[in-house]
């Protein structure tokens, strides 16, 4: 019984182990993305008739005083907020469920709000995701600072791209592609995601600048969870004697400003990963989907709550900026729409709507099953 018991429950197990972890940290974020739509819209005025954290059968919830149902549904995978005239889960527009409102009604549907209302509640979504991603980095820096090294080479590589670029022992970097650098992972942080690119490094070297062109290769390395990762790096080593690492203490107040810089840092290097993804440039298996992202909530949860409140931060900056891309019926999908809608002074309109619609839903669709087959088959 006790076997049984350990199996089932033990740190170890599939439940507690991986599942609740994984449920914990895409609970949050998925909350977190629904309440920014929820909160915007009820400020401009817009009627909720549902939040669900998941998809499909309900299986607990309750009605609020405004009318709003509350739930938690069976497929934990995502959420939604439904707003009055609202066809579905997308907030795709019902004429028929529009037409029959009453006019009361009629006045806080979300359809017949002004497009700047419609605009800053959709947009609220992936806004939110961003500032739980600062709001961690803010609440990490403050209780534990932030460990940095002196951007110094002590090793180059044999036969490393920096090696043939004439890196030296000893040099100091001030500078990445025109970019101040001023520690360490400063550098890193602009040359992993950059296989293939040359770039402009300047160092400081015997009283002088020198400036060095190399271009990245792709190495493989294992990450701080276990994973292995493909990143671009050109072969230099930073060690103890040289980086000399030191402990940095922020403030309240410095450590929200670093929060958003690294929250800054964050999207910028997502938004260049998918754009060289999308020109066949980064390994299509560092995309995954749900069983990826449990198995990478187990690995955190293991090393403390503080790696897994880290991966909620990094979840939240993905969720924002894939609901961001320009495909229906993702939010910024939705916000094309209210552009189009602003610049012709008319809504699209419903035909073309809904093919375009019907395009975006299958370009989704087609990229969860994409994210799906890395996990379980392709990688």
């Amino acid at each position: 019984m006790n076997e049984t018991l350990s199996t089932l429950l033990g740190t170890d197990s599939l439940l507690v182990g991986t599942i609740i972890p994984f449920l914990f940290v895409l609970t949050v974020v998925v909350f977190v993305h629904e309440m920014g739509h929820y909160l915007v819209g009820r400020w401009c005025g817009i009627g909720v008739k549902a939040f669900s954290i998941g998809f499909g059968p309900e299986l607990i919830g309750f009605n609020d005083r405004r009318g709003t149902r509350w739930k938690l549904s069976a497929i934990p995978l995502g959420g939604y907020v439904k707003f009055v005239g609202d066809m579905n889960a997308t907030s795709t527009p019902d004429a028929g469920e529009i037409e029959s409102l009453s006019d009361s009604d009629r006045k806080i549907a979300f359809h017949t709000q002004p497009v700047w209302k419609r605009a800053a509640t959709v947009v609220a979504g992936p806004a939110f995701n961003f500032l739980l991603a600062i709001a961690v980095y803010a609440v990490l820096f403050t209780i534990y600072g932030k460990m940095v090294m002196e951007p110094v080479v002590a090793e180059v590589r044999p036969d490393s791209p920096a090696a043939a670029a004439g890196f030296l022992p000893g040099d100091r970097f001030v500078s990445v592609d025109g970019t101040p650098v001023e520690t360490f992972a400063d550098v890193q942080r602009m040359v992993s995601g950059r296989a293939g690119d040359p770039i402009v490094f300047v160092l400081a070297r015997d009283g002088g600048d020198v400036t060095l062109t190399a271009t990245p290769e792709v190495m493989e390395q294992t990450d701080a969870l276990g994973n292995v990762v493909k990143i671009g790096v050109i072969g230099v080593v930073n060690t103890v004697e040289s980086g000399q690492p030191k402990l940095i203490t922020f403030t309240p107040g410095e450590a929200l400003v670093e929060a958003v810089y690294d929250t800054g840092h964050i999207i910028a290097r997502t938004g260049q990963f998918l754009k060289r993804f999308v020109v066949g440039r980064e390994d299509k298996c560092q995309l995954g989907g749900p069983v990826k992202i449990a198995k990478i909530s187990g690995q955190a949860a293991k090393l403390g709550f503080d790696w897994v409140v880290q991966l909620v931060a990094m979840l939240s900056v993905g969720i924002g900026i894939l609901n961001l891309l320009p495909i229906p019926p993702l939010d910024g999908g939705h916000l094309v729409f209210y552009a189009l809608e602003a610049v012709k002074g008319r809504p699209v309109s419903e035909r073309a709507m809904d093919a375009v619609y019907r395009v975006g839903m299958f370009l989704v669709l087609a990229f969860m099953g994409f994210v799906f087959w890395n996990d379980l088959f392709g990688c």
